[in-house]
């Protein structure tokens, strides 16, 4: 039997100063202009977010992993299992299916497979056939898939990212985070009471679960005990990891960074949030780290009119980051 979540926890409970931040960072899928990938930008990305220290995350939201073919995520796989060289990774396990489709366990052991195949542990994206079942089986089927797994992450994504995306009940999140080999979760509701509610049942049930922020509008998230598992910070690994340091330090220019960090948020996630790959391959183009600021051909675009209010941004932040070293 579930326990009983508080439904209104007091958030200054919460409060975890100097705490370490485990940052997971999804890694943006650079195209060219002629809608081919940008293999040699992606493996700069994901170096760079290697080398800021924080875990990558590929075959994401942010990698398009709902819209590439099966080559395209199995050869993104192969590259970050080669340029990680034993270090930790996260790869999306996706099942593209209609609404009605049967829960797919097959295709969802198959994604497995390809992960830890490739030496990263994965992260089960939710699916129609998955979030369509009653409770019970819901919960039953996440229990079978973990039966392949060493280690596993699973999502709750809003469907302001994606139409197959459900955010559980308490009594269903519980449940979940209490399957053995399940070590964290995704939570993209862009809400913070619900994330504060996990947190204050994380921290009464199962304190070694990771609760991965995905709310890239409220990143101050970690301030509250949450990690975070964003896309927001494939924008800027580096700064995201200086970030976490000044918290766990106690260095008050964590707020400073943070709010910085927190506008690039707002302007690039605002409505339609998903064109935030757009706002990202911009702003990476900016900042010189990839040559065009071309997406997925399928992917919704931002104005032109985005590209002057990310050139302030960028350079307020290289600005930020040249002063603190």
């Amino acid at each position: 039997m579930p326990s009983k979540a508080i439904e209104q926890p007091d958030p200054q409970t919460l409060l975890t100063p100097r705490r370490k931040v485990t940052g997971i960072s999804a890694v943006l899928l650079p195209y060219n202009h002629d809608q081919t990938v940008d293999w040699k930008g992606f493996e700069s990305l994901l170096q760079r977010t290697l080398n800021a220290g924080l875990t990558p995350a590929v075959n994401m939201d942010t990698g398009y992993g709902n819209l590439i073919d099966e080559a395209t995520r199995m050869e993104v796989l192969q590259r970050t299992r080669a340029l990680a060289s034993g270090e930790p990774f996260v790869g999306g396990v996706f099942v593209g299916d209609s609404v009605g489709e049967p829960f797919d366990a097959d295709r969802y052991r198959n994604g497995i497979e390809q992960v830890q195949e490739n030496q990263g542990m994965p992260i089960f994206f939710q699916s129609y056939g998955l979030i369509e079942l009653p409770d019970a089986e819901l919960v039953s089927a996440y229990q079978t898939l973990a039966g392949s797994c060493d280690e596993f992450l699973f999502f709750e994504l809003g469907k302001v990212f994606a139409p197959f995306g459900k955010i559980y009940s308490l009594e269903v999140y519980e449940q979940l985070m209490c399957i053995p080999n399940a070590i964290g979760a995704k939570h993209s509701s862009l809400q913070r009471l619900p994330e504060w509610q996990r947190l204050e049942l994380r921290n009464r049930v199962r304190p070694e679960f990771k609760v991965y922020t995905g709310n890239d509008l409220a990143i101050d998230m970690v301030m509250y005990g949450s990690d975070y598992l964003l896309g927001l910070s494939t924008f800027a690994p580096e700064a995201f990891a200086k970030r976490d340091s000044m918290w766990s330090a106690g260095d008050p220019r964590f707020y400073e960074l943070n709010d910085l960090l927190q506008y690039l948020g707002a302007f690039a996630f605002r409505n339609p949030a998903s064109a935030y790959k757009h706002s990202a391959a911009t702003f990476l183009n900016i900042r010189g780290l990839i040559d065009s600021s071309a997406t997925h051909p399928e992917a919704l675009q931002r104005p032109a009119s985005d590209v002057e209010v990310l050139q302030t941004i960028a350079a307020d932040l290289q600005k930020f980051m040249v002063e603190c070293n």
